[in-house]
């Protein structure tokens, strides 16, 4: 998965080393604990919708370079998810790609429903995310929201609490309008 961003290639680098606010954004992953046990190294439970598999498991974080590193998994059959930086005009962009390991053919069937299908539908959210950041990631209140606020919260939590917000602004909006027709009409 490939997403490009507006943001420079040291805010990227910044933003990649929040490895849980990474792994947040993923609207397929619902946490139930992320615990850190050190600087890189992580120990979650979480229910992937994608494939609905509940797994608690360690992660741990292992540098490449400075534009690139890997989440390594303790369990299952994804070994790593690796993260790679690029500067590129306008911008930079952030190579994911999952490593899967090497099975036997006759085992590779019994396996397949561990294979996350979230990638592309992450790679979207991080674009969004990413863009968001650019354009509000000044404003401290609103780096404050997301990280404490916002995306702690389930993907489906999010997804109502943003139906929420649209139906409360259309209601405002039309409140406006009969407001406005009436003072037009009493002038």
């Amino acid at each position: 998965m490939t997403v490009d961003t507006p943001l420079g290639l040291a805010a990227l680098r910044r933003f990649c080393g929040d490895v849980e606010c990474m792994y947040r954004i993923n609207p397929y992953l619902e946490f139930q604990a992320w615990q850190p046990l050190s600087a890189d190294e992580f120990r979650v439970s979480w229910r992937n919708l994608s494939n609905q598999q509940s797994a608690t498991l360690e992660l741990r974080r292992e540098a490449e370079s400075a534009d690139a590193f890997s989440i390594v998994y303790s369990t299952g059959i994804k070994q790593r998810t690796r993260f790679s930086m690029e500067l590129v005009p306008g911008g930079s962009r952030l190579v994911v790609t999952d490593v899967y390991a090497s099975l036997p053919e006759e085992e590779q069937a019994r396996h397949m429903v561990e294979v996350d299908k979230s990638l592309a539908a992450w790679g979207w959210a991080l674009h969004a995310h990413l863009r968001r950041e650019h354009r509000w990631g000044w404003n401290p209140l609103w780096r404050w929201g997301m990280r404490r606020f916002w995306l702690p919260m389930r993907p489906s939590a999010r997804r109502i609490s943003m139906l929420i917000v649209l139906v409360t602004l259309a209601e405002f909006a039309f409140f406006l309008l009969v407001a406005l027709i009436w003072w037009i009409e009493h002038r």
